[in-house]
């Protein structure tokens, strides 16, 4: 082992520390229901598949309340969070909170639910779902995406938010 690691031999607490310490964005998923209702949940799973087609994924969990929602959709939307996101990146990810209150949120044309002043927002049709333990990866092609002017991004690290500095 190399000197300075400490090893954690308990698999599955050991993966949790270890991903705690890959920093990420934090996006916010949705998708709406059959009577045509929004649900959603925060993201940190999210990334591009490819360019040529178009793909990207996310992760949802199965234990997350809106899992059984985004298992049947045919399309969600993904909101990249800005910096002073977090409280709103906090409510998604609580159970029971009321997401969808007011304030924070619109519409697109498709009708997807979205962050208002998101950095990006991404709008796919599931193309495909895939079992993956105790997750399942949901395949989007990409049909419309909105930037809106550049800032500074949500970034998750060690469980808080951080924000990023300049390379040395």
């Amino acid at each position: 082992m190399t000197e300075g690691l400490k090893e954690v031999v308990e698999t599955t607490g050991g993966l949790r520390e270890a991903m705690a310490r890959f920093p990420t964005g934090v996006a916010i998923a949705t998708v709406r229901d059959e009577r045509g209702r929004p649900h959603g949940l925060t993201v940190s799973s999210f990334c591009s598949v490819s360019l040529d087609p178009p793909l990207v994924l996310l992760c949802v969990a199965r234990s997350a309340q809106c899992f059984p929602v985004f298992a049947r959709a045919s399309e969600f939307a993904v909101s990249v969070l800005r910096e002073h996101h977090a409280e709103l990146a906090v409510r998604f990810a609580t159970a029971g909170a009321e997401k969808f209150g007011p304030g924070g949120l619109g519409r697109t044309a498709r009708g997807g639910v979205v962050v208002d002043d998101a950095l990006a927002v991404v709008e796919c049709l599931v193309e495909q779902r895939h079992d993956a333990g105790d997750h399942v990866i949901v395949v989007g092609r990409v049909v419309g995406t909105h930037l809106t002017e550049s800032g500074a991004p949500a970034v998750y690290f060690n469980r808080r938010f951080a924000a990023l500095g300049p390379a040395s």
